[in-house]
Order: C-alpha cells, then sequence, then structure tokens
C-alpha cells in the first residue's frame, strides 16, 4: 500500500517551534548558510480557487525529478515538467560549472504517442507515476558520453549534442514494451525485458539486434521481472541485477501459477475491459521464486540455492563490489526473520552472513539503507535496539555506528577512503529529515550538514564528494541545490523561489501558519500534530477539515512544504488538521508495533484523541469537524464512523479497503499475520461487518478500475449499506486506478467532496433547542 494518499502531499509540514516536551540531543553543527528560511512576507493578492490549485503551472513551482549526475560530474540531468502541461516530462541538463540549461530529449518530438502496455502501466501505478507523461525514467551509460531513454513503450540512445537514435521497435511494432530497461554497469550493454523475457543488446560497434537470454518466459512464467508485492510492497522495481564488470547477469524466474486468479474488471467510460489479474490476497499463495546467475547470452545458468523452504520473498539481490559474489535477503513468509546470504555465482551455493529476527508481537521492515564496501565488511540499518539505525558488520562482529531514541531514514552515500557514512535521519526533530555524517571510526559522532526549520533529501555521486540536495519548509516549496560533501551550497539547481513570477507568488497574501504541538495517547505517548487556521475572528467558531491516513509506514506530519491545497481550504474558512497515530513509522518499534494484529484500533482511538483536543479550542466548532482519508485513510474513515459515532460530522472514504482479506499478502500479513492462523484479528479489523453502525453522512469514494485495491472493496461495503438501508453517498470513477486525479477529474472529485462537505458539516444546520424537561406530575394515589 505504501501510503496513498489523495491530493494533499503525505509529508505534510508546518511552521510553527517544536514542541516544548521535545528533547533535543546534542549534536555538532557543520557551518551553513543561513539566508534561506524567512518567513514569507505578505503582499496583496487573492485567495485560491479550486482550479487554479490544479491548473498550469504548477503552484509548486516546477519539480524536477530523477536528479543524477553524469559519471564525470560535468552535467546534473533531470526530469522537468512543462509549464503548459505539469503531468508531461522532458529531460534536461544542466552544466554543474556555469549552470546553463539546455533540454536534451523532447518527448513531444522524440516519443511516438503508443498506448503502453498493461505491464507498463501496472508498473507506473506501482511507482506512483501512473498520471506520468511523456520520459518517466533513464539511465546514463558508465561513459557519460550517451543517456538510455525509455519512451512510448521503445528504448531511445541520446547523446550530449542533441542526437537521439531508437534502439527498439516495441509497442509500435506489436512485440510488446521493454520494461525494466537499463545500461550494464562497463557500459557494454543494454537490457530490457520484453513479452516476460530478458533481452540483452550489445552497445560495441558490431552492435546488433537484441537478442533474448532466457526464452521461456510465458503464460505464468515471468523473467527478469519484480513480481506484484514486490513492486507494491518491497519497493523493489527489476528482477535481474548486472554484475560491476558486465560478465554475468542474475536474473528472478518467478511462476505465479500457484496465486489466485482475481478477476478485475476496469470500467470505463467508454467499454469495460476484465483482467484475469494473479493478485496474491492474504493467506494464499504467493509466486514461486528462483534466481539464475548467466552471461549476457543467456547461456551458462547457474541456480542459486535460495534454502529448502520455497514460500519465502527474495528482498534484495546485490553484486559484492569486484563481482565475486552475490549478497540476497531472503525474508520469510511471516517476515519475522531476514536472512543474509552470500551466494557463489560460479556454483550458486549460498551461506548465512547472518539473520535478522523481528520480536513476538512485532515484523521487520526492509529498507535500501545498506552498502557493501570494498574492503568486505558491510554497512547496514537495522532496528535491533528498538530503533533504526546504521550499523557496520566486519570479520563476523557488529559495530553501532549511531544510536539513540530517534531513527535514521536513508543511506545517502559513504567517502570509503575517508571513512564517512552521510545519512538521513531524524536526530534533532522527528518532524525535520536533516542530512548527517559520522566518521565509522568514532561511532555516534554526528555532524549534522543542514540547517534547521526544513525537511530535507538527498543524492550522492559515487565518489561521495557531492550532494544533490532537496528541501522545502512551510512556507518554501521544494528547492533543490549542489552541495559539497560538507553540506555547503555550491550552485542552486532549483531555487524555486517564490518572488514575483512563480506561480504562488499572487496567493502569498492568504498562506497561512502552520502550527505543531503534542497530545498524549491513552498510554501515554506522544502524538504530533499539526493545524492550519483562517485569520480567526473573536468568538468565531469554524468547522475543520480533518486529514488521516492513519496506516503504517507513514508519517504525515513534518516541516515540508504541504502544496496547495491545505491552503485552498482554509481560504474556504476550514481549519486544517492532522495528527499522527501509533503505527506510524519514524518513532521506533514499540511506537509502530501497536497495530500487530489489531488494526482499526489505537488508530481510530489516537484519531479520536485528535478529535477530543480539537474541541477543547474556542475557535473550533464541535459539531463540524469533518473527516478524510484515502486507501488507508479511506479504510480510516470509515472505522471511525463505525466504532465512534457522533463525533465526526461527516467522513470522506476513499479507495478503502473495507475486508483485509482482499488485501495482498505482504502488506497485509505483515502487520496482520496470516488470516488462516488469526481470524478472529482480521473479522475485528473488517469494516463491512459493522457498516450497519454509522450513523454519520458519508462519501464513499473510488475509481473504476482500480488493480491495487480492488473495487471489490467499495462494492461490498456499499452492498451491505444498502442491504441494512443505512443512508451515504457514493463517487465512482470510470476508467480511475487507485488515482484518481490529473486534468478535469482532480477538480471534479474535489468540487463533489467540498460540496458534501458544504451540505453537511458547513452549513450544518444548528441543533435545535431542547427544551427543559417538564415538572414530574405528582403520583396519583391508587383507589
Amino acid at each position: 500500500m505504501r501510503a496513498w494518499l489523495l491530493g494533499l502531499a503525505l509529508a505534510s509540514t508546518g511552521t510553527a517551534a517544536m514542541a516544548a516536551d521535545q528533547v533535543v540531543p546534542p549534536t555538532t553543527t557543520a557551518p551553513v548558510q543561513a539566508e534561506t528560511l524567512a518567513p514569507v512576507p505578505p503582499i496583496e493578492g487573492g485567495d485560491l480557487t479550486l482550479a487554479r490549485v490544479f491548473g498550469n503551472p504548477d503552484l509548486s513551482g516546477q519539480q524536477p525529478r530523477s536528479l543524477r549526475l553524469s559519471p564525470d560530474g560535468s552535467l546534473l540531468t533531470s526530469l522537468r515538467n512543462r509549464a503548459d502541461d505539469k503531468e508531461r516530462f522532458d529531460l534536461w541538463a544542466t552544466d554543474t560549472a556555469t549552470g546553463a540549461e539546455r533540454m536534451l530529449v523532447d518527448s513531444g518530438k522524440v516519443g511516438s504517442g503508443a498506448e503502453l502496455s498493461e505491464a507498463e502501466k501496472m508498473q507506473r501505478e506501482r511507482a506512483r507515476i501512473g498520471g506520468s507523461k511523456g520520459i518517466v525514467a533513464y539511465d546514463w551509460s558508465s561513459d557519460g558520453k550517451s543517456i538510455l531513454v525509455p519512451l512510448d513503450g521503445d528504448l531511445f540512445l541520446a547523446t550530449l549534442d542533441g542526437n537521439v537514435r531508437k534502439l527498439t521497435q516495441g509497442a509500435d511494432g506489436g512485440a510488446g514494451g521493454a520494461l525494466n530497461p537499463v545500461v550494464s554497469p562497463r557500459g557494454g550493454f543494454v537490457s530490457y525485458v520484453r513479452n516476460q523475457n530478458l533481452y540483452v543488446q550489445s552497445l560495441g560497434p558490431n552492435a546488433g539486434a537484441a537478442k533474448a537470454a532466457t526464452t521461456d518466459g510465458a503464460g505464468t512464467v515471468h523473467w527478469g521481472e519484480a513480481e506484484f508485492v514486490a513492486q507494491e510492497e518491497m519497493d523493489r522495481s527489476t528482477g535481474y541485477w548486472w554484475s560491476p564488470d558486465d560478465r554475468y547477469i542474475a536474473v528472478e524466474r518467478f511462476d505465479e501459477a500457484p496465486v489466485h486468479v482475481a478477476t478485475r474488471a476496469a470500467i470505463g467510460a467508454t467499454g469495460t475491459r476484465v483482467y484475469e489479474q494473479r493478485y496474491p490476497a492474504a493467506g494464499t499463495p504467493n509466486v514461486l521464486v528462483d534466481l539464475y546467475v548467466m552471461k549476457p547470452d543467456g547461456t551458462g545458468q547457474v541456480k542459486v540455492n535460495l534454502g529448502a523452504e520455497r514460500d519465502i520473498y527474495l528482498a534484495r539481490v546485490d553484486w559484492t563490489p569486484d563481482g565475486s559474489g552475490l549478497l540476497i535477503q531472503r525474508q520469510s513468509r511471516d517476515q519475522k526473520r531476514m536472512d543474509v546470504l552470500r551466494v557463489d555465482p560460479a556454483t550458486g551455493k549460498s551461506t548465512i552472513l547472518f539473520t535478522e529476527r523481528a520480536g513476538e508481537k512485532s515484523w521487520l521492515n526492509l529498507t535500501d539503507a545498506y552498502q557493501i564496501m570494498r574492503d568486505g565488511s558491510l554497512i547496514w540499518r537495522s532496528e535491533r535496539s528498538g530503533y533504526g539505525h546504521l550499523y557496520r558488520f566486519a570479520a563476523g562482529k557488529w559495530t553501532q555506528l549511531t544510536k539513540g531514541d530517534w531513527v535514521v531514514t536513508g543511506l545517502v552515500g559513504i567517502d570509503e577512503g575517508k571513512r564517512r557514512i552521510f545519512f538521513t535521519g531524524t536526530r534533532d526533530d522527528v518532524l525535520e529529515q536533516h542530512l548527517y555524517s559520522v566518521d565509522i571510526a568514532k561511532p555516534n559522532d554526528i555532524t549534522r550538514l543542514t540547517e534547521r526549520g526544513a525537511t530535507y533529501s538527498a543524492t550522492m555521486d559515487g565518489t561521495a564528494t557531492r550532494f544533490v540536495v532537496s528541501r522545502s519548509s512551510p512556507t518554501q516549496p521544494t528547492q533543490v541545490y549542489l552541495a559539497d560533501a560538507g553540506g555547503k551550497r555550491v550552485r542552486w539547481i532549483n531555487e524555486n523561489a517564490v518572488v514575483a513570477g512563480h506561480p504562488y507568488f499572487p496567493y502569498l497574501a492568504s498562506h497561512q501558519q502552520t502550527t505543531f504541538g503534542t497530545i498524549k495517547a491513552a498510554d501515554g505517548s506522544t502524538l504530533h500534530w499539526e493545524m492550519i487556521t483562517p485569520p480567526l475572528e473573536p468568538g468565531r467558531k469554524y468547522p475543520v477539515f480533518f486529514q488521516h491516513y492513519g496506516g503504517p509506514h507513514s508519517q504525515q506530519v513534518t516541516r515540508g512544504w504541504q502544496g496547495p491545497l491545505p491552503q485552498f481550504l482554509v481560504d474556504q474558512g476550514y481549519i486544517f488538521f492532522q495528527i499522527d497515530n501509533r503505527g506510524s513509522i519514524n518513532r521506533g518499534k514499540a511506537f509502530e508495533d501497536q497495530i500487530y494484529h489489531a488494526m482499526g484500533t489505537v488508530e481510530v482511538a489516537d484519531q479520536l484523541a485528535g478529535a477530543d483536543y480539537l474541541k477543547t479550542l474556542p475557535f473550533v466548532d464541535p459539531a463540524k469537524i469533518a473527516t478524510y482519508g484515502w486507501s488507508y485513510g479511506g479504510y480510516m474513515s470509515i472505522k471511525m464512523l463505525e466504532k465512534t459515532p457522533g463525533v465526526y460530522a461527516a467522513a470522506v472514504s476513499g479507495a478503502p479497503v473495507t475486508e483485509w482479506t482482499l488485501y495482498d499478502t505482504h502488506y497485509t500479513e505483515r502487520y496482520m499475520g496470516d488470516p488462516r492462523l488469526d481470524p478472529a484479528a482480521y473479522a475485528a479489523s473488517a469494516a463491512v461487518a459493522d457498516a450497519a453502525k454509522i450513523r454519520d453522512p458519508l462519501l464513499l469514494i473510488h475509481g473504476m478500475a482500480d488493480d491495487n485495491v480492488f473495487l471489490d472493496n467499495s462494492t461490498a461495503f456499499a452492498a451491505e449499506m444498502q442491504k441494512t438501508a443505512t443512508p451515504f453517498e457514493m463517487m465512482f470513477y470510470p476508467g480511475y486506478t487507485h488515482r484518481v486525479s490529473g486534468p478535469g477529474v482532480s477538480q471534479h472529485l474535489w468540487g463533489t467532496i467540498l460540496s458534501f462537505l458544504e451540505r453537511t458539516v458547513k452549513n450544518k444546520p444548528e441543533a435545535a433547542a431542547v427544551p427543559p424537561p417538564a415538572a414530574p406530575v405528582p403520583a396519583t394515589p391508587a383507589p
């Protein structure tokens, strides 16, 4: 599920100082430039409109994607959306020395406009870019002279002089689109998946057409792809991995024959397509996974020994830097055990390097925060201390490099020569992700490289000399800059300053400050909230737009840019509010584990605590609190009405899971276990059985071609509401998947939501005064 939320940014944030009870550990702070995070000055301007919020150009400014430095560091490439079409992206390059910019590939001129294959559409849905057009990915060649560009199902090779050469004849040739394309590490080959097989094409002077390295991919057998749950839940988007020297490829082969066939109707505006989708619902079989090592032409195949247990997850595959071995992460079906295997590619023999184990009422979270060092050691993020921290594993021994009641959120890079590690984390404030460094020889001697008051992310070049840093704050949309290894900004990549000419500039006058605070959960846990209010008038009480997600593996309340939609809601007279409940990430395992086999319990209680807090505020109308959520948040909307009737004036439920037995194995079983072993937990978590308990207005929304949370979830719930004569409202969107957004439809969606809330919340009639009870009538004596 990976934290879907529609329209409102998941990483929503604000401006106020930290809560008074926040304890900030000491830190060594690197010199930073302090000119950037000043308050936004008020200017004359108008309020936002719904049409402008979703119109062109993007009010948050042009936001480049997929920023990468060329192998020699001379160019910074990125995907940029167009001012007249914010969903279409082209490939751009910036000279890192001069700042000169140029478009390398114009998607409108190069692309064929061919319809994507169903497999690529599904991959894009899994990557959360289903609505994007044009160029959505690219890959540099190792020599820095060319870039591989997938576009409209085909592959193109773009050189730095502006020439673009077509490598394949794919979607427009009837052969299916090219999936997962990459340039091999030494630059000798281009590889991709087509029609369920891996293809390899030489880029040498005598290069010919691509050849199939595997040939039996058909029906239920796939080579080189990531299975559904790997893409959707495991953050693994590929199924093959080149060795560093181009000699071998490790290739996943999976057979989905055991997986349940779900008949999914993609209901469109002009017709319906029916798909027989292999969907592994909780408690049902997964795909059968194997891993092979082969030469680029497919010969010399060696099967890797993944162990006797077949019902496992192939979580991660990595080559050692010298190509002498593979490191494989093998996760148990119940996600309580992770074996890290070292594999000999010549024989396929595997040995267990070490094993991670979860607690009794817990699970293991997958991570990409690890790196194999040239000296054979491993930098590894583990939650074994109760918080996610970095460790070094060398010669069978562990050294903890970071520690404390905070979490490392990502590994950015390692300077192996200077023995310095760069990472992101929440050491200074759980609401602010910062960039830090630590010396391997001096564990926990940590230096912060970014300045307070914003939230950051970063990538680093292979030599660990430069960062590409992104940051935003409640008053500043995302900015991107190039920094040296000390964190000092060298050059703006996208300053995106909200000054005259910026799309958001005319609306600064009505931009309202975000405030933060904390309340206590029933068990004493600290819950963080954020709020944006209209300019408050004495004596006036305001309705509340109470947004929630509530699900695991997501944090909503941070100090970053939220986008214009919350400000639009405030312009409409609502207070915008949200709170992170127990079960959310970046607070440690004890906080997160409270939803173990208990979805729909502590999250509902903590959202209720937020609502109770709102009702204590003198400027809140306690009878006009509306709640909204999408995906897991949609599930929460229903559970909140079922379990706490009368608390919320109305609720909006978007694309909800209503029966967890309908959702996939890897996500659902991680938190709820196997329904065959704990059916009571699943029964308690379901939303359909208690539908008739709903007494408050409800709007149910779903895309009618959703391949993630199937429409069956909403139709089953709607049928139960109808069967029990329980009133509700409904809006389904033909042709739309789990992401209901885009030109026109976004405005319609939010117009529908706001119209519903205008009737049921904002303009809700005041409750009629209840007359005082009549004086008691004296009892008449019996005759």
